[in-house]
């Protein structure tokens, strides 16, 4: 894990001085018990994760990570994910669309079709474009991978079911939030969504998020 972004502490004392509410969650999660957002910078790693934990629980999602990072002798990368069989990963517990992302992104890392080191110089929506081209990676998991693996600033993932009941919870909307008050939000809390996004999630979850 990396340090804290760079821009935390600068972004809590924006987002405290531009609303109330968020203002009320930094002070509810500041340390000890506040677990900052923290990167792996491990793209591969991410990905894989990130394939392997659409559409079913969490803990299911982390059992069946736990076998394919054992399957892969705790050493996910490229190389070893092409040496696996179809068969190897499917064991794991995934579904033959999982594992043929999988094996896709194995692939194209491997060949450079698929080249992250490209992503720092995109901005947001580039690198959102870039990584939903991948099999099995859409918008959210691409704003999820900016968000916890590059630590980008300003990530307001409106498709993440958490966010939005968050949103509903803390500021009195109904769920779903109106379009127009989300959007009122990122306004508000640019060039932040990222660590407001991180507070509304801490506030409806007893475990700070982590990816």
């Amino acid at each position: 894990m990396t340090k804290t972004p760079k821009y935390w502490n600068i972004a809590k004392r924006y987002l405290s001085k531009k609303d109330k509410v968020m203002s009320r969650l930094i002070r509810n999660y500041q340390s000890p018990s506040e677990t900052i957002l923290t990167s792996r910078r491990d793209i591969f790693f991410s990905l894989c994760k990130s394939i392997i934990g659409q559409q079913i629980s969490v803990a299911a999602a982390n059992a069946v990570f736990l076998r394919f990072k054992k399957k892969c002798n705790n050493r996910i990368n490229a190389k070893t994910v092409s040496n696996l069989t179809f068969s190897q990963i499917k064991g794991c517990g995934l579904s033959r669309q999982k594992v043929f992302g999988i094996k896709s992104l194995a692939k194209q890392t491997i060949d450079k079709s698929f080249n992250p080191k490209l992503i720092a110089n995109m901005n947001d929506e580039e690198a959102i474009i870039y990584l939903s081209n991948l099999r099995q990676i859409g918008r959210w998991s691409a704003e999820m991978i900016l968000l916890f693996t590059y630590n980008r600033s300003n990530i307001w993932p409106v498709q993440d079911i958490g966010l939005l009941r968050a949103i509903s919870k803390n500021y009195k909307k109904k769920y779903l939030p109106p379009e127009k008050f989300i959007n009122t939000l990122k306004k508000n809390f640019s060039p932040y969504c990222s660590v407001a996004t991180w507070y509304l999630w801490r506030s409806i979850d007893p475990e700070p998020i982590q990816y």
